[in-house]
């Protein structure tokens, strides 16, 4: 099923490889998510297999995951074939479309093959979905195709797990169940013990080894989607009180991990005015969809709760779709998004144009704001990433909120005005100067001493993380019995 735990026992998977020394990368060959990434080539990847890939020690490449499905409604997706957009699809297009593209999925996926040991291919939602398995080229059509093993993982947390796990596999046909080497229980919570007597009977009853229970771990790796469980929880009580808007489309959530990472700062996220309250910091996050996205927030009523904060001094962030929200119009002539015109928030003297072609850039910068609350980011360096289909342009002398360096052109982004500030680079708080900077004026700000913001190096402690997940499967997981299963093969 979805959210059972793929990604991360992947991730871990890759990371355990990687540490007995085999060179590892990971794979999906379609990936739905709206958190995405762009690799040192310009190219456009999911951010699951991104954070694999940092698990395996290996530099992200779109070969990882050929196929990116980006929705931009409940019926229709932005499709991304090889790190490049090849037009926006409803599903019963891209599903008779897709077939086409197996040609491409085997080349990225023989290629990594080539310069690896190991390939640790990740599926997508159940592999069981019996509407959808003739045109199959992500689970078990996938696995065919590669002629890998596969493991089966079930999430207990939400519970009938066996059922689950049996159900399953009873629906794969037989040459599907054969590839089948062994199942997982995830998400554990308790003795396992008490577990024993349903393990014996579903190995039983499927004729499929149980490979190991593991807990629900307490690691923080960056999450892939919307089913993300951070973004439906509130934080616990802090010193600092950041609140990002929950909007419908959200998009790249993952830039703000590292803020979550400094202490006595709490963040959560807001679907409704009457959750806002009075935070320290207000943040319009990215979106696949930024005029429906700006619709939703003026229905909700949260456009008027946000622009009153900001009347009251309170900081305001948008990023990407964000910082579009935060101007005063958007433009949309070529229909990227719903077309027309639509006013903005009017917090930025600024005015967005969307157009069809999407920017899509690695970049390092430098903060210029010299005036208002956020001044002293002044000459704070970081690097991210642009992933945008449209231009901001400031009105009058408004300065830009950044000097951006891009294969060796420069560039300025951004605007910052007062107590609002929008640009368009993902992975802005990554850099710990400028996320370190950041938390000191709010922390000055509620009257609390800046000296004692405390950061963490964050490419450092996903390293820790990484090998705190690896070490809870060691543990929970029987590797010898899985290092058999790669090594016999499909058809072991």
């Amino acid at each position: 099923m979805s959210n059972a735990g793929k990604s991360l026992l992947c991730a871990g998977l890759c990371r355990i490889f990687r540490q007995d020394g085999y060179r590892v990368a990971p794979f999906k060959s379609q990936n739905m998510a709206l958190n995405s990434f762009i690799t040192q080539e310009g190219l456009e990847m999911g951010r699951a297999q991104v954070v694999q890939a940092e698990a395996a020690g290996a530099e992200p490449d779109v070969r990882m995951n050929p196929i990116l499905l980006k929705p931009t409604s409940d019926v229709g997706s932005q499709v991304i074939v090889c790190g490049e957009v090849v037009g926006t699809m409803k599903a019963a297009d891209y599903f008779q479309y897709k077939r086409q593209l197996v040609p491409r999925v085997m080349e990225a996926y023989r290629s990594l093959a080539a310069e690896n040991d190991i390939i640790v291919l990740e599926g997508a939602g159940s592999p069981a979905e019996i509407n959808l398995k003739q045109e199959d080229i992500v689970n078990m059509g996938m696995a065919r195709m590669a002629g890998a093993p596969v493991l089966l993982a079930g999430d207990i947390d939400r519970g009938g797990v066996f059922a689950s796990l049996y159900g399953t596999i009873a629906l794969l046909e037989p040459g599907e169940q054969r590839l089948v080497k062994g199942t997982i229980i995830n998400k554990f919570r308790g003795d396992v013990d008490i577990l024993r007597p349903g393990l014996q009977m579903l190995e039983q009853l499927t004729h499929v080894p149980v490979l190991g229970v593991v807990p629900y771990l307490d690691v923080h790796i960056e999450e892939e989607d919307s089913l993300a469980g951070g973004l439906a929880a509130g934080a616990a009580p802090s010193l600092i009180d950041v609140a990002v808007i929950r909007l419908p489309r959200i998009s790249n959530f993952t830039d703000f991990s590292a803020l979550e990472q400094v202490e006595g700062v709490g963040l959560r996220y807001v679907r409704q005015a009457r959750e806002l309250g009075a935070p320290d910091l207000v943040i319009l996050p990215g979106t696949k969809n930024t005029m429906g996205d700006l619709q939703w927030l003026r229905e909700s009523g949260l456009e008027a709760a946000v622009q009153k904060l900001a009347a009251q001094g309170t900081p305001v962030i948008g990023i990407c779709g964000g910082y579009q929200m935060l101007g005063h119009t958007l433009q949309d002539p070529d229909g990227v998004e719903q077309g027309g015109r639509m006013r903005g928030m009017g917090l930025l003297p600024v005015d967005t144009v969307f157009e069809p072609q999407k920017v899509r850039t690695r970049v390092q910068g430098q903060v210029l704001a010299g005036s208002g609350f956020f001044a002293p980011l002044e000459g704070a360096r970081f690097e991210g990433y642009e992933i945008h289909m449209g231009r901001t342009i400031p009105q009058g002398e408004l300065p830009p909120l950044a000097r951006l360096e891009q294969g060796g052109q420069a560039k300025t982004d951004g605007a910052c005005q007062g107590n609002v500030l929008g640009c368009y680079v993902h992975g802005l708080f990554d850099s710990g100067d400028l996320c370190r900077r950041l938390a000191a004026l709010l922390f000055a700000r509620r009257g609390l001493d800046p000296s004692q913001v405390q950061t963490v190096d964050y490419a450092q402690y996903k390293e820790e993380q990484y090998d705190k997940l690896a070490q809870a499967l060691r543990e929970s997981l029987d590797m010898e019995q899985i290092y058999r299963i790669v090594e016999a093969g499909a058809e072991g």
